[in-house]
């Protein structure tokens, strides 16, 4: 069945259809298929379904374990933002002894790996922050959206509750143009087919999206009746929904298109120097301390 029915911005005669065995199978569980806008031809998306990049993405998102995967990354994300304050605190000091950007080449080993360290994490810092507390908020995603379906999406369906299950849908051809009507200077960004974790059981859910950079990721939905086709709400967005739809792709650097992602790739690339050389300089510093402890062990 079809789950969701949505617009790629990259890709203006496409659109892409994701489908599954029922309309309230998980979405790993789904199967995502591009469609030519202009003929219904299928067309090619190898990264959809499988292949590495997906793998990526889900080692990156869940680890391959579900929500208990997504609240361990929140909390490594927790700690991983802890650290930049925690360090930040413990470099002010630093700075004051040596000058910004000094990197001493006539110390030994550890001294310049630390420099590097303190001078790579101190210039990345702003990035490393927004990266770490979006990185928080999107692992919380599932958490986010089942608040909302408790709260803001079940006093919209609240007079659907005891309606009888539907037989029959009405033909989504006119949904578009439904919502466009009652959200003018909007653009549709997806329908959620009824039964899906973004509509109820009676209702197709439009959700429209602004035309700005800052506006396109929030996502305001029209439901619809899935049998009589009439609007029974839009919703106002509550903030944690807007908060999650700014973080993500805050997150991925999707604001800017492919230079904000070279970006995005070059800085994640010195925060792995600098998450590495953390590494190096505590092994470091405690084999060097093992010895005075062993001293003092044995003298006690």
């Amino acid at each position: 069945v079809m789950q969701y029915f949505g617009f790629e911005d990259d890709e203006p005669n496409a659109v892409l259809t994701i489908m599954a065995a029922t309309a309230g199978t998980e979405p790993n569980s789904s199967h995502t298929f591009m469609l030519d806008a202009r003929t219904g031809e299928a067309l090619e998306t190898p990264s959809a379904n499988g292949g590495f990049m997906l793998t990526m993405l889900r080692l990156h998102v869940d680890m391959f374990a579900g929500l208990p995967g997504k609240l361990l990354l929140a909390f490594m994300g927790i700690l991983f933002v802890v650290a930049i304050v925690s360090g930040t605190v413990l470099y002010l000091p630093f700075m004051r002894r040596l000058k910004f950007a000094t990197v001493r080449q006539d110390k030994s080993t550890r001294l310049r790996w630390l420099d590097l360290h303190n001078l790579i994490g101190v210039v990345t810092l702003t990035w490393a922050l927004v990266v770490g507390v979006t990185g928080v908020i999107s692992a919380c995603a599932d958490l986010i959206i089942a608040a909302w379906r408790n709260d803001s999406l079940s006093a919209m369906v609240a007079p659907y509750r005891d309606a009888p299950p539907l037989t029959q849908l009405a033909p989504a051809t006119r949904l578009l143009d439904i919502a466009k009507d009652v959200a003018p200077g909007m653009q549709p960004d997806f329908i959620a087919f009824p039964g899906t974790r973004f509509s109820s059981e009676h209702h197709y859910a439009v959700f429209m999206k602004g035309s700005t950079h800052l506006t396109s990721h929030l996502l305001t939905p029209v439901l619809i009746d899935a049998s009589t086709l009439q609007v029974t709400a839009v919703a106002e967005r509550p903030w944690y929904m807007d908060a999650m739809g700014m973080s993500q792709p805050l997150h991925f650097g999707d604001y800017g298109g492919m230079p904000m992602q070279i970006l995005w790739a070059t800085l994640d690339v010195l925060i792995i120097i600098v998450l590495g050389s953390g590494v190096y300089l505590w092994v470091v510093r405690r084999k060097a301390a093992r010895p005075v402890l062993e001293k003092a062990e044995s003298a006690a």
